[in-house]
């Protein structure tokens, strides 16, 4: 079996959020499963000169922008042992940045029209093509509408995963015809019009064969207009070939046994020096020192679908009436970054604000906390839960999307479970979570199950990678 996989960023190459993760991961783990995978990328002028100067060219040419031609090259790459294709053209791909450009709809377009174009130059004829998210969205357009007369081509089958709905690719009409080069009749026949617009990724979804997202949870919240971001009529008429898959993280990287940034390296059997990472950050944020002291952490984008709403209204009253020390690692809305440097301030012994981004502070801080607070309005996988609880980080969550398919209530009676849930978008009810957990912790035995419970959880991306397998094939055999 051979599969495209089709993005707009992968690790480590590129990376401004969760799909880099999953294109860095997931195409090792199905080639684990005998699929010959190959991953196609932009060529953006920010990956790293060590991996631009050590790819190899292996086409030039051009294709057509609507009425205009576009120079196009494509590179080659070998990394980890899968093979990345790089769609090449600075004038589109050589930036400061990703994305956010005023010509982001030719950009992207050109690109999804490049990766069916170059398929000749790779040598390589996929069995299923596998689009992710807006950026990639018009790929199954243009495979149906402009290649529909090539067998090749013909016998291809796409699968489209959906990362985060709410975010479409959504542009002026007159695109239609000066960038997409399309016919009028796919905007008037809805297929892409939305809003009087054209939307990427409603395209992405209507042409798709298959489309997934990234947990079964939310691919049944999105067919309800409350997650469906205006999409959820459409989503519904394809719920027969819609599918959930949870994410999974990479376990050679954040794995406390090994993870080079902890102070102290830790596993399952030798949880114990779990806390020799949480006395060694407390004293480098400057919190007191204190092995017994329940540590909550938030790691975050600090968004208002991240529940920190949640936070904002209970987190006074709890630091007032709880013998706790509170962690915050993130960056985003100046509103939530003045708060909690305001919460730091009210509470200096008690709680740390750290109002940035690091990678080694991040794992210090899953190592070193005792629970994770993640109170997420929506969630379509969540990352954070995962690698928590694969430090010993007991979750605290929200019941939605693949929060509600990773974490299971804890049961005391039964010692099942490896976190605390909570079912409505409530501060109060986030509240009686916290409160289950932190009283839990003063059980010695019956946390020490907790905790072992969630590092023994398993999300890697075995598992992930075996049910996309049987996915492709349930694909190519309709």
């Amino acid at each position: 079996m051979k599969v495209l996989y089709v993005a707009s960023e992968a690790v480590p190459f590129a990376k401004t959020g969760g799909l880099a993760d999953v294109a860095g991961s997931l195409p090792q783990a199905l080639q684990q499963e005998g699929i010959d995978v190959r991953v196609i990328l932009p060529k953006f002028g920010k990956i790293d000169a060590s991996y631009r100067n050590a790819m190899k060219h292996v086409y030039d040419g051009e294709i057509p922008v609507a009425w205009r031609m576009k120079y196009v090259g494509l590179d080659q790459y070998e990394w980890n042992g899968i093979t990345y294709y790089f769609v090449d053209n600075q004038e589109y791909f050589d930036r400061e940045g990703f994305y956010g450009y005023d010509d982001d709809a030719e950009r992207f377009s050109f690109f999804c029209r490049a990766v069916l174009n170059l398929l000749p130059a790779m040598d390589f004829w996929p069995d299923v093509i596998h689009t992710n998210d807006w950026h990639t969205g018009l790929v199954n357009v243009f495979l149906k509408l402009e290649h529909g007369g090539d067998r090749r081509y013909r016998d291809i089958r796409t699968l489209y995963t959906i990362h985060n709905l709410k975010y479409q690719g959504v542009f002026p009409k007159e695109i239609m015809n000066d960038v997409l080069g399309l016919d009028w009749k796919y905007f008037n026949n809805g297929d892409l019009e939305f809003y009087d617009a054209v939307n990427f990724m409603k395209g992405g979804i209507v042409y798709a064969d298959y489309i997934s997202t990234v947990s079964r949870t939310y691919a049944q919240e999105i067919q309800y207009e409350y997650f469906g971001e205006h999409l959820d009529g459409l989503l519904r008429s394809r719920q027969d070939t819609l599918f959930g898959i949870v994410n999974g993280i990479d376990y050679s990287v954040y794995d406390p046994a090994t993870d080079k940034n902890l102070f102290e390296t830790y596993d399952v059997d030798s949880r114990d020096r779990k806390a020799d990472n949480k006395t060694e950050l407390q004293n480098l944020l400057g919190l007191p020192s204190n092995r017994r002291i329940p540590l909550v952490a938030v790691v975050s984008r600090l968004v208002p679908n991240k529940g920190l709403d949640l936070i904002v209204r209970m987190m006074d009253e709890i630091l007032q009436h709880e013998n706790i020390q509170f962690v915050l690692l993130g960056t985003g809305d100046n509103v939530y970054e003045e708060w909690f440097r305001g919460l730091a301030w009210r509470f200096p012994t008690k709680v740390s604000a750290n109002i940035r981004f690091s990678n080694e502070l991040a794992q210090r801080i899953y190592a070193a906390a005792d629970i994770f607070l993640m109170p997420s309005d929506y969630e379509p996988c969540g990352i954070g839960q995962l690698i928590a609880m694969r430090y010993g980080a007991v979750p605290v969550v929200r019941e939605t999307g693949g929060l509600k398919d990773t974490v299971q209530q804890y049961d005391k009676y039964t010692n099942t479970g490896n976190g605390f849930v909570f079912s409505n978008y409530n501060a109060h009810e986030m509240m009686y979570a916290l409160k289950r957990a932190l009283s839990a912790y003063e059980n010695f035995a019956e946390w020490q199950h907790i905790v072992e419970n969630a590092m023994r959880s398993d999300f890697s991306w075995k598992k992930s990678a075996g049910e996309y397998k049987a996915l492709y094939k349930r694909l190519l055999s309709e």
